[in-house]
């Protein structure tokens, strides 16, 4: 592997399931990631392949910061309904049941972000469906050290 990549074990925890749409108070029943896709397609990422919701990934006892990111992009106004935000991206690999998937850190920043924060230590994953992967499973996540600082 690049040197630049590091692998941290990870664990997947239940979310708040706005992104996904799934929670019965969500005020996007089609879920926000639906909803955000065309900007950040129009803005130059293309997310089709990935899966409507994210992975909450804890990698306790670390804790992340995207220090430069592959994308960063400043105020979308994906919601008529709310402020802008500012969203960044950072490749990253998953690796479960002997099988990787190609995926992306997808970061909501907290300082325009209106409401459903994360634990510094937990990541927020998009990627391809993953078959049988459950709350409580144990991945195993290649993260670009350029772009991603582990702290403890």
């Amino acid at each position: 592997m690049n040197p630049e990549w590091h692998t941290v074990v990870g664990r997947i925890q239940p979310g708040y399931q706005i992104a996904s749409g799934k929670a019965t108070d969500s005020p996007y029943p089609e879920g926000s990631i639906k909803m955000q896709l065309p900007y950040f397609q129009a803005l130059g990422l293309d997310l089709t392949d990935c899966f409507l919701g994210t992975l909450n990934v804890s990698i306790h006892p670390y804790r992340f910061e995207l220090v430069q990111p592959t994308y960063t992009f400043p105020q979308v106004q994906w919601n008529p309904d709310s402020p802008a935000e500012d969203f960044s991206f950072s490749p990253c690999r998953i690796s479960y049941h002997n099988q990787t998937y190609s995926g992306w850190i997808y970061y909501p920043h907290p300082e325009t972000k209106p409401a459903h924060f994360q634990d510094p230590s937990i990541l927020e994953i998009m990627a391809p469906f993953i078959p049988n992967i459950n709350y409580g499973a144990t991945i195993s996540l290649d993260i670009n050290l350029r772009e991603v600082k582990l702290n403890y």
